[in-house]
């Protein structure tokens, strides 16, 4: 017997002894597992198998195998304790440490091994697959990776069997040709030809035969094929045999084929532009040299030879002959500028005078490059062509001419341009800010009495940022063209329009009193905008929220009509976005108001105002202060305690929420700490959060400098801020709420639309059912079953229930008849400040509903 085995069973067992004494006859991996799962023997294999250096000692088969797997064999096992059919073979996977795993075939055969054995053994035979399933992941990979290797070429792979005809073709060979994976494809090669290009056809069929022969010179050959829309394609054709019979005959030819149709565009076009050059050289009189600082010498065409009067050799020394005929006056010039400039590889242009053989002088421009070859060779390339007769002429003249026509001109267009830039936007070439102030001076010392009235349409789009933050700068950026084509289209004579920033557009026109024609104009414009447009590949889409000032009269200053036009956007934005308004004096006194309590929120923050309200909650069976939820009150110096409806929006709109439930916690922390001293037991505060502050990336570090214990605080989120509007940040900061041990509570649920996959995603502590379906608890069976409906699911997830809006005793009763875990409403106790408190709590008078339930 294995010295392993017998460590397995301690004390000494005889019926194991007979187990370890077959185990170790068996040729595979082999184990007894007893009804209570535990390991009773195995064999010097399986040891191996497991990776078992001392034995198993008490361990369990389950303990053996990947966490993902033991679930598996469990049920196998309870299915065999229960004498039910089992599985004749399983494969699990043993973990052998935290990172490896071995694959195994595993026979399972339940088994007594006495008649009056009450639960049966399993005899459990393993075989090891590991190398199998590395083999086979190594072969799908290597496959995997020949695959994207040939669609990342972007070549169509081909397959052809001569004995039997069959032919197989990958997608991208029928992409080439701009076949689907279901378009019939040429069954006979007079099929096929119809397709190649009658100049090509001959010349494909003896690359074809010769390719099949196996001729090298014949591996790749191109030609022309008709695209399934209709126009030619160029393909590169590579096949070789791969396989032959008995007799040396192709079998079977694999290859590829390439789209190679820009490339020949590409060949063509350089043809081209080599056919032009030639021409443009021979006509101009031009000739070209290259000149190879390594070899020493220097290249010349036949137009340089000309120049030059030479009809030698095209190959010229440098240092010989050139240099020989630079006029001496311009030799050492010419010769320093040229070592220089080509030291530094910097491209330049000269004129000379050069002496030719019959004595002449003539003058020579040059343009010349230097440069460093693949070969690392140093090298110039330039073009001379003989001035003389236009410089002997007007040099001097025609030159001082061109200089002060040029200079000219650059100072007239740069003055036009710098004008251009100043009154512009540079994106758009909308006028800008600056002109459309301008043009607003302008008409203010018009004397408009007698111009007539004037209207302004202050745009602004919809949905804008969206396009920037999803496919980026460039695509807003041909948006915002895109709205500036529309603009112009729409203007008439005398009206004018600008971009005065970001995303905001003014209209201004002339008004005649027809506020209709304003209207269609604007309906107009919204219509348009609202339309998608395409950008590489997707439908942009956005809208456009206008605001109408116009004064008939003459008598409203231009810039007072743009604050007007100002408003009325205001106005139109808040109404919902993507539609107009127009100004009217009502909505500037709603926006002189909503200013007046903005710089009344800051200041009362400023003074300390805001503070908390407390609505406290009971248990449901006993009537004890379970905690309490904590309201946001302004105590405004005029109009005494404001609650959140009154200023809640406005609070909003300037970004101050976030700082008024940051201090509202505050406070509350503080007066737990009181009613602590007093000998007061509230177990824990419950606060509304905003969804700005949820997505404070801040919200961390602000709460770690508060000072609370775990379980005594929790953050009420309205259910569709909870579940609707959060982000990668909105989540972190939850993640980081439950690890600080503040518990999360949906409120007002059952009026919005929280799912339970998202109840358990986001595993709040507590629900508080909403009041509109607790009013009506007492009175009505439907709502009752919906009320308990909601408490089950919360009781099924482990989640606390509370409801709200409880009035009367009845609600007490049938809440607590439900199952209801905590109440709250103004039958128990209203909102009252920290003061009113104490008295409350220490006179109990709200158990009397506990004595009227």
């Amino acid at each position: 017997m294995h010295p392993s085995t017998t460590e397995q069973a301690s004390p000494k067992d005889p019926v194991r002894d007979d187990f370890n004494d077959l185990l170790a006859i068996l040729p595979l991996a082999s184990a007894v597992v007893g009804a209570d799962g535990r390991i009773l023997g195995c064999n010097d294999p399986f040891l191996e198998l497991v990776g078992a250096v001392a034995g198993l000692g008490e361990m369990t088969f389950a303990g053996l195998l990947d966490g993902l797997e033991r679930p598996t064999f469990q049920a196998i096992h309870v299915a065999s304790l229960a004498d039910a059919a089992l599985p004749r073979s399983l494969e699990f996977a043993i973990g052998l440490d935290d990172t490896r795993r071995r694959h195994v075939i595993a026979s399972i055969k339940p088994f007594r091994p006495t008649s009056n054995q009450a639960l049966p053994y399993l005899l459990i035979q393993c075989t090891d697959i590991q190398p199998i399933r590395d083999s086979e992941a190594s072969l799908v990979e290597r496959e995997r990776r020949w695959n994207h290797a040939l669609v990342g070429s972007s070549s169509g792979v081909w397959d052809q069997r001569m004995d039997t005809g069959e032919m197989s073709y990958s997608d991208v060979w029928r992409s080439i040709r701009g076949l689907g994976p279901d378009d019939p494809i040429a069954g006979t090669t007079e099929e096929w030809l119809d397709m190649v290009h009658p100049d090509d056809r001959s010349r494909v069929l003896h690359s074809i035969e010769r390719q099949n022969a196996g001729d090298p010179e014949y591996t790749t050959f191109e030609y022309r094929e008709r695209h399934k829309k209709g126009h030619w394609i160029w393909i590169e054709c590579r096949g070789a045999c791969v396989e032959w019979d008995d007799e040396g005959q192709p079998v079977r030819i694999v290859g590829t084929d390439t789209d190679i149709t820009e490339r020949k565009a590409a060949e063509e076009a350089l043809a081209r532009m080599s056919r032009r050059l030639k021409l443009a050289l021979d006509a101009s009189g031009i000739g070209v040299f290259e000149a190879d600082f390594s070899t020493g010498m220097c290249e010349w065409d036949s137009g340089m030879r000309a120049i030059y009067g030479l009809d030698t050799d095209p190959l010229i020394r440098i240092n010989g002959e050139w240099e020989d005929m630079l006029h001496p006056d311009d030799a050492e010039r010419v010769q320093t500028k040229v070592n220089r400039h080509v030291e530094q590889l910097i491209p330049f242009s000269d004129e000379y005078r050069v002496v030719l053989k019959d004595g002449s002088t003539h003058y020579i421009r040059s343009r010349t490059l230097p440069f460093i070859d693949g070969d690392g060779h140093r090298k110039m390339v330039g073009a001379n062509w003989d001035i003389t007769a236009d410089l002997e002429l007007r040099k001097e003249l025609e030159r001082a001419k061109t200089l002060a026509e040029a200079r000219n001109r650059d100072l007239e267009q740069a003055k036009a341009r710098i004008e251009h830039i100043a009154l512009h936007d540079h994106l758009t070439d909308l006028p800008n800010r600056r002109y459309l102030d301008e043009m607003l001076e302008s008409l203010d010392g018009e004397g408009r009495a007698d111009k007539g009235g004037l209207a302004i349409l202050h745009i602004d789009l919809d949905r804008f940022k969206q396009i920037n933050d999803t496919l980026g700068h460039n695509a807003g950026d041909a948006m915002l063209r895109h709205v500036a084509r529309i603009l112009r289209d729409n203007v008439r004579g005398g009206d004018f329009v600008a971009r005065i920033g970001g995303d905001e557009f003014v209209f201004v026109a002339r008004f005649d009193g027809n506020q209709r024609m304003l209207t269609a104009l604007a309906e107009r414009l919204i219509s348009e905008l609202r339309k998608p447009v395409a950008y590489d590949g997707q439908d942009c889409r956005f809208g456009a929220s206008i605001g109408i000032a116009c004064d008939r009269t003459g008598t409203v200053a231009p810039r007072q009509l743009l604050l007007n036009a100002d408003i009325a956007l205001y106005n139109a934005k808040n109404s919902g976005r993507s539609r107009y308004a127009f100004f009217s004096r009502d909505s500037h006194s709603r926006m002189v108001d909503s200013k007046r309590i903005a710089d009344d929120i800051l200041r009362g923050l400023e003074q300390n105002e805001f503070l908390p309200f407390y609505q406290f909650q009971f248990d449901a069976r006993t009537l004890d202060v379970s905690g309490a939820e904590t309201l946001a009150r302004w105590r405004h110096p005029e109009h005494g305690i404001l609650t959140p409806d009154k200023f809640l929006a406005v609070a909003e709109d300037i970004g101050v929420v976030g700082e008024i439930d940051g201090l509202i916690l505050e406070r509350a922390l503080a007066d737990m700490t009181r009613w602590e001293k007093l000998g007061l037991s509230i177990p824990k505060i419950s606060v509304n959060v905003s969804s700005r502050r949820l997505h404070d990336p801040s919200l961390k570090k602000k709460l770690s400098a508060l000072d609370f214990d775990p379980g005594t605080v929790s953050f009420e989120l309205l259910e569709s801020i909870f579940l609707d509007d959060n982000d990668d940040q909105a989540i972190d900061n939850l993640r980081h709420l439950k690890k600080m041990g503040i518990d999360l509570e949906i409120d007002d649920f059952g009026t919005g639309h929280a799912s339970i996959v998202s109840l358990l995603r986001l595993s709040p502590k507590t629900l508080k059912i909403d009041r509109e379906l607790v009013q009506t608890v007492p009175g009505s069976r439907a709502r009752r079953n919906l009320v308990g409906s909601i408490i089950d699911i919360g009781h099924s997830l482990g989640i606390r229930v509370v409801a709200e809006g409880v009035e009367t005793p009845d609600h007490v009763r049938v809440l607590r008849g439900l199952g209801c875990d905590v109440l709250q409403g103004f039958g128990l106790a209203v909102p009252m400040p920290f003061e009113d408190t104490v008295t409350f709590l220490r006179d109990e008078s709200w158990r009397s509903c506990a004595l009227s339930a």
